[in-house]
């Protein structure tokens, strides 16, 4: 009872996950017109750029190995954090690219649901 009582009060798990993310969605389907524009070339060149962006945002971790376990552990978790970030950084218009791929390959458009899946 009591957890009926908090699911009407809060929400399911799943509904404020997708109300989390719904913002994103949003910014996704925002940039469709954008991508339409674009060739079918330069579609494809937004994963290079992807890739170049992320590695400009990593490149001042350091990739030497160190001899210290402590440092080496701390330049990980450095690293991991700075991925998190750089990723994060072309989430939105990476799923973009894809929506619009998969609209002219598959010619189908892939549904807000299955954005918040990915």
């Amino acid at each position: 009872m009591i957890n009926t009582l908090l699911g009407k009060v809060f929400g399911t798990r799943n509904e404020r996950e997708v109300k989390r993310m719904l913002p994103r969605v949003e910014a996704i389907t925002a940039l469709e017109p954008e991508m339409n524009k674009l060739s079918d070339d330069q579609l494809r060149a937004k994963t290079d750029e992807f890739r170049a962006r992320v590695q400009e945002r990593l490149k001042h971790i350091s990739d030497e190995p160190d001899a210290d376990p402590d440092r080496r552990k701390q330049i990980d978790i450095e690293r991991s954090q700075a991925m998190k970030e750089a990723l994060d950084a072309v989430l939105v218009e990476a799923f973009a690219v894809v929506r619009e791929a998969g609209r002219r390959v598959l010619n189908m458009r892939h549904f807000d649901v299955q954005l918040i899946g990915g």
